[in-house]
């Protein structure tokens, strides 16, 4: 219990919860079918950005001197924070309106996750959201997905299926993870 309020879990799965049902509300009346992964992308870069604030505790030194071994911690707490991320969606989702498939979710929400570990190794905890952030922004306004380089660049909205965006998803995970879990949040 204590390092799930040090990390900010409670207000992080409450900004994931209350945005995603927000979001999914105001879908209802659209018109954006399975076809438009805008919204659920944008959703669950809501989700990874608002849990990226736990992953720095209150105070850095003393992450760094504790008697036991934090990478396994992070580890699983980077990719457990990527799993509620898609598990608060998909439970939305059962409850009407379908916004995406669950192999889309489950894909964005680890990429998204690992850029926000990503950001939390080289930026801090502080300003971990801003690679998931700034990828999602890209992504908007990339020409269509013609070639790999743009595929790899907008693969946020691609259709779960295309090999470019599965991959690009998985080394951000990868990588993600492994560089949050070995050198933690920065200083």
């Amino acid at each position: 219990m204590l390092y799930a309020r040090s990390r900010q879990v409670p207000a992080s799965l409450a900004a994931v919860v209350i945005s995603t049902v927000t979001v999914w509300a105001l879908a209802q009346g659209g018109s954006g079918g399975p076809g438009d992964q805008r919204l659920p992308a944008l959703v669950l870069a809501v989700g990874a950005i608002a849990v990226s604030t736990g992953l720095s505790g209150q105070d850095l030194a003393l992450d760094r001197t504790a008697a036991i071994r934090w990478a396994p911690r992070r580890a699983v707490h980077v990719l457990l924070a990527g799993a509620v991320v898609a598990m608060v969606l998909l439970a939305v989702q059962a409850t009407g309106k379908d916004l995406a498939t669950a192999a889309f979710v489950v894909r964005d929400s680890a990429g998204l996750m690992g850029l926000a570990a990503v950001g939390a190794a080289v930026c801090g905890g502080t300003y971990a959201w801003t690679l998931p952030f700034a990828w999602l922004s890209c992504s908007f306004s990339v020409p269509p997905p013609t070639s790999v380089p743009t595929q790899v660049a907008s693969w946020v909205l691609l259709p779960p299926g295309t090999a470019a965006g599965t991959w690009t998803a998985l080394v951000l995970t990868i990588v993600g993870t492994t560089a949050y879990a070995v050198a933690g949040p920065r200083r």
